[in-house]
């Protein structure tokens, strides 16, 4: 027997849901579209909670707070808390980042993220003022100036370590294994990010190493395989090795590039996304 059972369920916007169901599946349904009823007014009065925080910061904070500071702050937690390679740019931040991979900025020289709140330097870059003072990949920078990091995004860590050549900076890091905090004096420089650097090993191998995907990674390996090819003959070349140890990445398109170099067919890079389309 065919039953139609009729139900009027309550939103949170205050718009009536109604669901027509038969059969024997009529609880599923019905099991499923509350499931999915409570969820969103679990999303809806979490956003309303968010609302009451923002207004009472507004208004009760001890120094009147600037509202669009307060909602970049809250998108950059969002998305930090993603994974560690999601972060929210604005347009000083993209800007920033196009500066990087242009490959010349001003600065010291480091790739770093965002790891318990203190900036962790993913690698320095070589020949830059980080390496020569002897920074390492897994430093924690606690310190920029006597200003303690803990608290700033990324964003303004990253733009508290930039300025003007020959201007000077000191940074107290955390090391692991060391008993005490290490304190550094360097003094920022034009830095110019050379990608691709290669020599040759045992008159038969071609060393290139690869420190960055930026808009000269391509280009700099070409060269780089130039060279190697007019100091070992084709037939005396027993292979390369490509040395990608601590490089933070960068630009896909120069990844890609760099992998067909090497690949004369197969799949380099694909992506999975949540629907088929994304595929």
């Amino acid at each position: 027997m065919r039953k139609n059972i009729t139900f009027f369920l309550g939103t949170a916007t205050g718009v009536c849901l109604t669901l027509l169901v038969a059969g024997p599946q009529s609880t599923h349904v019905v099991a499923a579209a509350m499931a999915a009823v409570e969820s969103n007014s679990s999303t809806y009065s979490k956003l309303n909670l968010f609302g009451d925080v923002f207004e009472r910061i507004r208004t009760s904070y001890v120094e009147k707070p600037d509202d669009g500071k307060l909602m970049e702050g809250a998108i950059n937690g969002m998305v930090s808390s993603l994974d560690p390679h999601s972060r929210y740019m604005n347009a000083k931040g993209w800007k920033d980042m196009q500066e990087t991979t242009h490959g010349e900025f001003g600065g010291l020289g480091i790739e770093v993220t965002m790891e318990d709140g203190l900036v962790k330097v993913v690698t320095p870059i070589d020949d830059t003022p980080a390496s020569r003072a002897g920074i390492m990949s897994g430093d924690l920078i606690t310190q920029i100036d006597d200003d303690a990091i803990r608290g700033l995004t990324l964003s303004q860590a990253v733009a508290k370590m930039k300025g003007p050549p020959d201007s000077k900076i000191r940074l107290k890091i955390a090391r692991k294994g060391a008993t005490a905090p290490i304190d550094l004096a360097l003094v920022r420089e034009i830095i110019r990010v050379k990608p691709v650097r290669y020599h040759t090993e045992g008159g038969d191998i071609g060393y290139i190493r690869i420190t960055s995907f930026n808009e000269q990674t391509t280009d700099g390996l070409h060269k780089a395989i130039a060279s190697i090819s007019k100091e070992i003959p084709s037939q005396n070349l027993a292979g390369y090795v490509v040395d990608l140890r601590n490089n933070p990445g960068g630009l896909l398109d120069q990844a890609v590039s760099v992998s067909s170099t090497f690949l004369a067919r197969g799949e380099v890079v694909s992506t999975r996304g949540r629907t088929p389309q994304e595929t």
